[in-house]
């Protein structure tokens, strides 16, 4: 299964993370940090992000071939607005952070369409393995 470059997590990450850099030193060598407020699977569970698969799976009902692309990007643009006040985020830098993600999706669903078949399954795609 080929995975987002960057991953959703990362690029969710760097979402969140990146009007904060400044005020927030990276962790020292040998620790790590999730950008996410150590807490992916608050993410992984918002109802955002089931709407989001949502939206893909009903994007791709026709088939791959019959995906509009510009129009999944838009409302997944409108899904990711309404997510970041609770990321703290302006919708507008959150849609900027994850602009790419949409299509890097469409490719992805277009290479494994088994990718729909579950939420886990989406979220393993996007977010990376549990």
């Amino acid at each position: 299964m080929i995975r987002l470059l960057p991953t959703l997590a990362a690029a969710a990450a760097l979402a969140i993370a990146a009007p904060a850099f400044a005020q927030h030193p990276a962790p020292p060598s040998g620790n790590s940090a999730n950008l996410q407020g150590n807490d992916e699977q608050a993410w992984i569970n918002d109802p955002h992000m089931h709407a989001w698969f949502e939206l893909t799976r009903t994007a791709f009902a026709g088939g791959p071939a019959k995906i509009d692309v510009d129009g999944y990007e838009q409302k997944s643009f409108a899904i990711f607005r309404d997510f970041a006040p609770k990321m703290h985020m302006t919708p507008e830098g959150m849609v900027d952070h994850l602009k790419l993600i949409p299509r890097q999706v469409v490719q992805i669903v277009k290479d494994d369409p088994h990718v729909l078949d579950s939420y886990d399954n989406f979220v393993a795609a996007t977010f990376g393995p549990r």
